[in-house]
């Protein structure tokens, strides 16, 4: 195939239209430089297509057929419900495509340019793009942000085959809704695909290698989602450890060592989540002398390499492998190559979500971690249970948990899971952020009856002023 050597004076190369590259593009655009984006696949990358969208709209899915299923506990009835795992599949897709879409229209709005294929560095401010007919071309530009992301993380135990050991993808477009699942890593990619699956009637044991599943959360947090996922039927091994698959014949068989011994474990599949590595194979880093330190691009406080005018954000750098932290360190990196100075980041304050049900939502320091900081500290929790509005909801399961400097009052963590906790952790974040102390979460008015009202509770638990408790 013929080499097509092109070159075009760009201010900003942008490889990568995830969440953190297409908000780089746009911030930077804004900010009146001359933008190209390059992507390999699907504008929006993983999180719009494969990731964050998607799996939302399957979980949303599978919480209106719990709700049907359980009609009569809000005094309604509905005669067997039954899902259609076809069209529940098609209405994710569908979300997927219109959102990428819309990133489509994000690109032309702010006059970015759109190169499909794989970029790799040639030099520094010099990109070569080979498209998938095997054209190439090569852009140039003062300054490029790499923003590859991640990838599903593979166990030699567990070699993904797409079939029968599948990652989130496949789990994510499966033609036929098994009848078993063996889920193998708890975090949240894991957990959400187990309560996805066992809502919908697959059968789930969900492994984890560690003493507890979210092992990332508060070990509150952690007891109370294994305990509710036992409610719902899933079964969990914790400080256990997939050995071994075979997937000859029907569905896999799986050799696994529990701290009761090996166990074999048959299932129709295998779902591997646990984890993800970041994609910078082959993207000319060594070429060209930029620093990897344990699988990630190292960068400084405003996301530059060690090499001049090369920037990297997301999940192929350190810290969180988060959208949201990905669109930050994204326009903060527009904002610095355009001589601004953004603030930088405080990665002990960027929340963490998980979608299943109940819904985990956590910022800060977890008890132990504040412990372990040296803090004192005052710790208060307030159970669902005790929420009138959880209670006119039917959504009684979880807490709310926070931490406090003793000293200070200094707004250390907060810990929550329950029924739409993901819309409330906000509150937390913009708290903390603002330096704002227990004191103020206390005198601040919250609205009655809600779920939200739950923090100030808490709070109130905490300093020994509990109302509803």
């Amino acid at each position: 195939m013929g080499v097509n050597l092109k070159y075009m004076a760009y201010d900003v190369i942008v490889l990568g239209s995830g969440p953190g590259g297409y908000p780089a593009a746009i911030r930077a655009s804004q900010l009146g430089k001359k933008v190209v984006i390059v992507e390999r696949e699907s504008l929006g990358g993983i999180c719009l297509n494969w990731g964050c969208i998607p799996t939302k709209a399957l979980l949303k899915s599978a919480q209106v057929f719990e709700y049907a299923k359980h009609a009569a506990d809000y005094g309604i009835e509905i005669n067997d419900p039954k899902q259609n795992f076809g069209n529940v599949i098609k209405r994710s897709r569908g979300v997927a495509d219109k959102m990428s879409k819309g990133v489509q229209f994000l690109m032309k709005k702010n006059k970015i340019d759109v190169v499909m294929g794989t970029g790799k560095l040639l030099a520094p401010g010099k990109l070569e793009v080979t498209a998938a007919d095997g054209k190439k071309q090569v852009l140039e530009a003062k300054n490029i942000i790499i923003a590859t992301g991640g990838r599903v993380r593979q166990l030699p135990s567990l070699p993904i085959d797409g079939k029968k050991i599948i990652g989130y993808r496949e789990a994510m477009v499966l033609p036929q809704q098994p009848k078993t699942m063996l889920v193998v890593g708890s975090g949240a990619i894991g957990s959400e695909f187990a309560y996805f699956y066992n809502s919908m009637g697959t059968k789930i044991t969900l492994v984890e290698f560690l003493p507890r599943i979210v092992p990332v959360e508060d070990e509150d947090i952690s007891k109370e989602l294994e305990k509710q996922f036992k409610k719902q039927g899933i079964e969990v091994l914790t400080n256990s450890e997939v050995l071994s698959v075979d997937t000859n014949g029907d569905g896999i068989n799986a050799k696994v060592k529990t701290p009761n011994g090996e166990i074999n474990l048959k299932a129709d599949i295998v779902l591997s989540a646990v984890g993800v590595v970041a994609n910078i194979e082959g993207v000319g880093l060594e070429e060209l002398g930029i620093k990897t330190e344990k699988g990630k691009i190292v960068v400084d406080a405003n996301q530059q390499t060690n090499i001049p005018g090369i920037y990297a954000i997301g999940d192929c750098t350190p810290n969180q492998a988060l959208a949201h932290k990905a669109s930050k360190e994204g326009i903060n990196a527009a904002e610095h190559l355009a001589g601004h100075k953004p603030e930088p980041i405080d990665y002990n304050n960027v929340p963490g979500c998980t979608y299943c049900s109940p819904e985990i939502a956590s910022v800060g320091f977890t008890e132990k971690a504040a412990k372990d900081a040296g803090y004192e500290i005052k710790v208060g929790k307030f159970p669902f249970m005790a929420s009138g509005k959880a209670s006119a909801s039917g959504a009684l399961e979880g807490f709310v948990k926070v931490i406090y400097d003793a000293k200070y009052g200094e707004f250390l963590g907060c810990h929550m899971i329950g029924n739409n906790v993901t819309e409330m952790i906000a509150e937390v974040v913009v708290a903390r952020k603002l330096e704002t102390t227990a004191h103020e979460i206390l005198n601040a008015i919250h609205p009655h009856p809600t779920m939200s009202e739950a923090l100030k509770e808490a709070t109130a638990v905490a300093y020994g002023e509990a109302i509803d408790i």
